[in-house]
C-alpha cells in the first residue's frame, strides 16, 4: 500500500505533541523572566527535537501495543497498524528513523550548548524507549511525568542559559500533571482492552472510580497551584491568565465523570481534549512570563 506523507503525519499522532513542546516554551518563559538574556535560536531548536523524540515514542508505542496484543480491531487509539493502514514492521522502520533524525539533531544541540545537554537527551531516549514496559507495569504515569516535564524542563533550562535551573521545577507540577491526565484519560478508558491483553497499568491498579478522580485532580490542581505560587511571590502576578484555560479543564473534568454511568465510550477523545488544554494552559504561561519580563 502506498502511502501519502499526510499518512505519515498521522501516524505519529500529532495531536499529542503538546505534551512534548509545551514544557519547553514554558521553560524558555520562565528563564526569560527570571534570567533575562536566553538562548532562544537553541530553545526553539530544542521544541523540534523533542517533536520529533515525541513522534519517535508515539510510534514505537503503537508498534510495542500490536506486537503485545494491547491494540486489535476493537480498541479505540493507536490503529496505525490494527486498521491494516500500515504494517508492524513499517511503523517499526519509521520508528527507528524518527529516533535516528533525533539522536543526530540532540548531538547537535550538544555541540552547540554543551555536554550536559546529553545527559538530558539520554535520559529522555530512554524513558521514550521503556515507556511501553513501564506502562505495562503501572509506571507509565511516572515516565510520562519525567520525561515530558522534569527532564525537559531542566534540560531546556540549561539550553536557555547554560547552567541547569532547578527552580524552573516549580512549573513541572501544573504542566506535568496536565500531561499526565492525556495518559490516564487514555487509560480509564482502556482499563477493560488492557486487562484482556495481560498487563497492568496505574488506572488499573486503582480502579475506575479512583481513576477518574485522579484525572479530575490533575484537571484542577495546576491551576491552584500556579495561582499559589503568585500568591508566594514565586510566579509572577501575570500567570493569573491561566484562569482563561479554566473553562476546557473544567468540560474534561465533568466529561470524565460520566466514566462511572456510561463506561468507556464517556471518555473517547477525551485525552485529545486534555492535550489541547495543555497547548491553551502553556500558551498562556508563556505569554505571561513574556508579558511580565516586558513589562
Amino acid at each position: 500500500m502506498k502511502h501519502t506523507i499526510k499518512d505519515w503525519i498521522v501516524a505519529t499522532r500529532p495531536w499529542s505533541f503538546p505534551a512534548s513542546a509545551m514544557p519547553v516554551l514554558v521553560t524558555l518563559g520562565y528563564m526569560f523572566w527570571s534570567v533575562g538574556e536566553i538562548n532562544w535560536a537553541a530553545g526553539l531548536f530544542t521544541i523540534l527535537n523533542v517533536v520529533v523524540f515525541h513522534a519517535a515514542g508515539n510510534t514505537w508505542s503503537d508498534y510495542k501495543d500490536y506486537k503485545c496484543g494491547v491494540d486489535r480491531e476493537d480498541t479505540v487509539g493507536g490503529l496505525s497498524i490494527v486498521s491494516g493502514q500500515f504494517e508492524a514492521q513499517q511503523i517499526k522502520r519509521f520508528s527507528m528513523a524518527l529516533f535516528a533524525i533525533a539522536v543526530a539533531a540532540g548531538l547537535v544541540l550538544v555541540g552547540l550548548t554543551g555536554i550536559e545537554a546529553l545527559y538530558f537527551g539520554l535520559a529522555g531516549a530512554l524513558l521514550t524507549l521503556f515507556y511501553p514496559w513501564l506502562k505495562y507495569h503501572a509506571l507509565g504515569d511516572m515516565d510520562i511525568f519525567l520525561a515530558y516535564s522534569v527532564v525537559p524542563m531542566l534540560g531546556t533550562s540549561f539550553v536557555a542559559t547554560g547552567q541547569v535551573q532547578p527552580d524552573v521545577l516549580v512549573l513541572s507540577v501544573p504542566v506535568g500533571l496536565i500531561t499526565v491526565g492525556i495518559l490516564h484519560s487514555n487509560n480509564t478508558r482502556d482499563i477493560e482492552q488492557d486487562k484482556r491483553a495481560g498487563i497492568k497499568t496505574f488506572a488499573m491498579c486503582v480502579g475506575g472510580k479512583v481513576s477518574t478522580i485522579l484525572y479530575c485532580l490533575e484537571m484542577v490542581v495546576p491551576f491552584v497551584w500556579v495561582i499559589g505560587c503568585v500568591i508566594m511571590g514565586l510566579l509572577p502576578g501575570w500567570c493569573i491568565l491561566v484562569i482563561a484555560a479554566g473553562k476546557p479543564a473544567f468540560d474534561n473534568a465533568r466529561q470524565a465523570l460520566k466514566y462511572n454511568k456510561e463506561g468507556m465510550k464517556a471518555l473517547v477523545g477525551v485525552d485529545e481534549k486534555t492535550a489541547q488544554l495543555q497547548l491553551a494552559f502553556s500558551v498562556l504561561m508563556f505569554v505571561s512570563f513574556v508579558a511580565a519580563a516586558l513589562w
